[in-house]
């Protein structure tokens, strides 16, 4: 064989190899794929249906990063709120891109609900831990807003994707986070495939290097940062999605739902044969997935079970 096409077979081999693993990944394919969407989002107003009106790019800190959109039924009265938190390693990833708020607002707030996306600070800028108060502080200021919307502060549900799930279901897990910035209780929660329910397992053993950079090297943090290990008696239902092509994900899911029930605290595991990435922009298709992940928000509160039936 030729030296060049030598060459060109391994660099086949190593680009399949790379392709093989970021499949397998999640996290790691997934960033890629946020990381298009959010270009494409930046050039591109998706289509609303038909009586659904959005209020983008609403402050809630002085950070450019700190904004997020509302999107309003007609009419809306007392209307519950699904507050979603979009993924993306804790350093891409957009509020407005369609894989988080497509489907789920064609679903949902076609039925008379209120959804909001939220942007947050990122790395290099924002650690997790900034990245939280940040999604504590857009959540106080959405329910202090709701009532202009038509919506009913007292029905919030935190809804989060990978990343954004590890920060809903930290938020969840230390409810008293800052006394400055004061949020009402929320119905519960729905953690759309995090796999860093524990991040001090993740970094004590063998890990992607992606977590590195959010976590850096200081256990206090790792703990700190870990939902299962600030889990507090009190805390609201919790719903864990998690794939079950990703070993990880259904394994800490699994091990926070058994910390809950130590704690008296609800927390359900929903294990989906999906991809990391369709578990977030399949969910609000007409799905056995999207009945599953409604069943549970349906039991949180009687107003969401009447929009769901």
């Amino acid at each position: 064989m030729k030296p060049s096409s030598f060459k060109l077979l391994l660099i086949g081999i190593l680009l399949l190899c790379g392709l093989s693993e970021a499949s397998q990944a999640g996290p790691l394919f997934d960033r890629w794929r946020a990381r298009r969407a959010e270009q494409a989002t930046a050039a591109t107003e998706h289509a609303l249906p038909n009586g659904v009106r959005r209020l983008s790019n609403i402050a809630y800190g002085s950070d450019p990063a700190q904004t997020f959109d509302v999107y309003l039924p007609p009419n809306a009265h007392d209307a519950p709120v699904i507050f979603m938190v979009h993924g993306g390693a804790w350093a891409i990833g957009n509020k407005a891109m369609g894989r988080v708020v497509d489907a789920k607002v064609a679903r949902w707030v076609g039925r008379g609900f209120i959804f909001v996306s939220t942007n947050y600070r990122m790395l290099p800028s924002a650690a997790p831990d900034l990245q939280l108060r940040d999604v504590a502080s857009a959540l106080a200021a959405a329910q202090e807003r709701v009532p202009q919307w038509g919506g009913d502060a007292r029905r919030f549900v935190l809804m989060g994707h990978s990343a954004g799930a590890h920060l809903v279901s930290l938020l969840n897990a230390t409810p008293h986070l800052d006394a400055a910035q004061p949020w009402q209780p929320v119905l519960g929660v729905v953690a759309l495939d995090s796999a860093a329910m524990n991040v001090e397992q993740i970094m004590r053993a063998k890990h992607y290097r992606l977590y590195d950079k959010p976590f850096g090297k200081d256990p206090a943090y790792w703990r700190a940062m870990s939902p299962t290990l600030q889990l507090q008696a009190g805390a609201k239902p919790l719903l864990e999605v998690c794939s079950t092509r990703r070993d990880d994900s259904c394994q800490q899911a699994h091990q926070f739902a058994e910390r809950a029930t130590q704690l008296g605290v609800r927390a359900e595991v929903l294990e989906e044969d999906m991809s990391h990435g369709d578990i977030n922009s399949q969910l609000g298709d007409a799905l056995a997935y999207t009945a599953a992940v409604e069943k549970f928000m349906a039991e949180l509160d009687p107003a969401l079970a009447a929009l769901l039936r």
